[in-house]
């Protein structure tokens, strides 16, 4: 049933926003060199890796080529890409992620293979499941960027503190989920969305 109301309902929202994604690769174009779409290698339910999508946020800085963002004021961002990035609005094209499966609308965020690596056997519970658009843990970390940028070592933290905190809270959730809680959760994440703007 998840996975029928996943296909249907990022099927219709593809085509609602599909106006909105193109302006704002317009927008990106304009802003920055480059393709205005980025993809990356994340690592999906039963650790299969597939690549996720995402409107491009960053220019490459050279001596920064790490995937994670160095918080709030990496030199990376672009003028579009820290709108986008308040706004959630970068994610869009993982509407297609969901149309063909890799993701679902609720679920533990995709990790890259790195930091999946760094899994304890526990911890990989996780991926049991099909990762997804939102869950508890990102919306509790919904200003993860702000803590990144208040410590000496992004990665470190993010490694150290951050990671194995969403992991808890990501298995905790799903050993109780149901649909209407995924829904909730749907509900609560736009709210904090428009909140945010």
């Amino acid at each position: 049933m998840r996975r029928v109301l996943d296909f249907v309902l990022a099927g219709v929202g593809l085509l609602a926003v599909l106006p909105l994604v193109l302006g704002l690769a317009i927008w990106i174009r304009l802003d920055s060199p480059g393709s205005p779409f980025y993809s990356q290698i994340r690592i999906g339910r039963n650790g299969r890796p597939f690549r996720l999508y995402k409107l491009r946020s960053m220019r490459p800085v050279a001596g920064l080529e790490s995937g994670l963002t160095q918080g709030n004021d990496d030199p990376r961002i672009t003028r579009a890409g820290r709108w986008m990035r308040r706004t959630k609005l970068d994610e869009l094209p993982q509407l297609w992620n969901v149309l063909r499966g890799d993701m679902a609308f609720v679920g533990p965020r995709p990790e890259v293979p790195e930091f999946v690596a760094r899994y304890t056997p526990a911890q990989r519970e996780v991926l049991r499941a099909r990762p997804g658009l939102t869950d508890p843990a990102s919306l509790a970390a919904f200003d993860e960027g702000e803590e990144l940028a208040r410590v000496d070592d992004p990665e470190a933290h993010y490694l150290e503190v951050i990671m194995p905190r969403k992991v808890a809270d990501q298995i905790a959730y799903l050993r109780s989920r149901t649909l209407a809680s995924d829904a909730a959760l749907i509900a609560h994440t736009i709210a904090r969305i428009f909140r945010k703007r």
